[in-house]
């Protein structure tokens, strides 16, 4: 049997996942660059900066682990109603803020919604696109890839041209119209019979993606459970998927937070010229993000890919600590952006080592929980490091040893099997 067309019958589902992606980086990114004009209008202090830097992985665990539960009730699709929709709402009032407090709050609404698209995305592409989750992958994490360097190129020039507020508010658009397609989609549902998994997906074999789902709707999901939750816990695989995560998005936080300042100290660049090299470091997401879901899902390339992109990010932390100049800087920051590709890697992963939906929103809560809180600690940990030995030697050796140390928990995610896989051969039946 062949996939049936990506579009027959569930356009809606495409649109609707591509514009919650979009959203989900574009949040994030659009504040920073800002921050200059917003101080001028009303004090920014360091620690509410701190705290608006440290607030995405934090609120990223907190919102995660909380998911599963809005899921069991909800269901994924009104779930990822309400996400898109505090998104939106968080967008929009953060143009309105008055002073650092209300900046602050509509902020972690933001980061709030953002907590639980992350969640929900991996789930919803298995559940509606079981037979084209390569393809599905490609696209969103292209999404999230293009709205991770596409807001700080333009909100500078909307800042000018309109307001801080208008740059800022502007992202909603995407996550209103993200709402739309799902609101739809659960008023049809209402009509609907339920379709029923097909046996044939439930029999697939340890790592192998899911077979050809020719039906005119999604697969029925069951509510995830905390015992699924719990059983995660206890499985390495799980571990494994955790620490390839949070070690990719140890490498964002760290380096939106300090690469700017780095490669300024360190190659003697203007400030000018940090910020493209950052949106160098943001760019290189974008190819990994069209190759790195078909790698893995037409040729099972997990392990090389990963380790593809752990030493380079090694090189790349070695040639900025020890031949770094103006000109070679950009070879560096190119071969450091290739860990970027860890993230479309963690994410493939979570629906291919999953069988179910269910079971994947729990991987899904589990895995990006566990990463983001690892990811939280670092930024922090490296602004301590440089202060107390004003140099950048032992942050970098910091980056650096956290590649190492993820080595052979990416090999371990690259195993072809499934977490209800390694439960079963461990403790019996899922």
């Amino acid at each position: 049997m062949s996939a049936r067309p990506l579009w027959r019958g569930r356009a809606l589902a495409v649109v609707g996942i591509l514009l919650c992606a979009f959203s989900l980086r574009s949040a994030v990114a659009s504040l920073s660059p800002l921050i200059d004009q917003i101080s001028a209008e009303f004090p920014l202090s360091p620690t509410v900066l701190g705290l608006i830097g440290t607030a995405p992985p934090v609120c990223f665990a907190i919102f995660g682990l909380a998911t599963p539960q809005l899921e069991r009730r909800l269901g994924l699709e009104r779930v990822t109603v309400v996400a898109l929709a505090a998104i939106a709402i968080g967008l929009v009032l953060r143009g309105f803020s008055v002073d650092a407090v209300t900046l602050l709050l509509t902020t972690a609404l933001i980061f709030a919604g953002v907590g639980m698209g992350n969640i929900l995305l991996p789930p919803l592409v298995k559940k509606h696109f079981p037979d084209r989750l390569g393809l599905m992958m490609t696209l969103y994490t292209t999404a999230m890839s293009l709205s991770t360097f596409l807001p700080p190129l333009v909100a500078v020039p909307v800042a000018d041209a309109a307001s801080w507020r208008v740059s800022l508010g502007v992202w909603g658009v995407f996550a209103i119209a993200g709402v739309i397609p799902w609101i739809i989609m659960l008023v049809r549902e209402k009509g609907a019979m339920p379709i029923v998994r097909p046996a044939a997906v439930e029999a697939a074999g340890p790592g192998e993606v899911e077979p050809v789902v020719l039906s005119t709707g999604p697969i029925a999901v069951a509510p995830t459970s905390s015992r699924t939750f719990a059983r995660l816990v206890r499985l390495p695989l799980a571990w494994a998927l955790a620490i390839v995560f949070g070690t990719s998005s140890t490498m964002a936080y760290v380096s939106f937070a300090w690469l700017p300042a780095i490669v300024t100290d360190l190659a003697g660049v203007s400030a000018a010229t940090a910020g493209l090299l950052l949106s160098l470091f943001a760019f290189m997401g974008l190819p990994a993000s069209l190759l790195v879901p078909v790698l893995v899902v037409r040729f099972q390339a997990t392990r090389p890919l990963f380790l593809v992109a752990a030493l380079s990010g090694i090189v790349g932390v070695a040639g900025l600590l020890f031949w770094a100049d103006a000109v070679t800087v950009w070879l560096w920051i190119t071969l450091f952006g290739v860990v970027g590709a860890m993230f479309p890697l963690a994410l493939v992963l979570i629906s291919i080592r999953a069988r179910t939906p269910e079971s994947a929103v729990a991987l899904s809560s589990f895995v990006q929980s566990a990463g983001y809180i690892m990811a939280a600690a670092f930024p922090f940990t490296i602004g301590l490091l440089h202060d107390a030995t004003d140099a950048w030697t032992v942050p970098l050796l910091v980056i650096a040893a956290v590649l190492v140390v993820s080595i052979p928990f990416g090999i371990v995610a690259g195993r072809r099997r499934t977490v209800e896989d390694e439960w079963e051969q461990r403790h019996g039946r899922w």
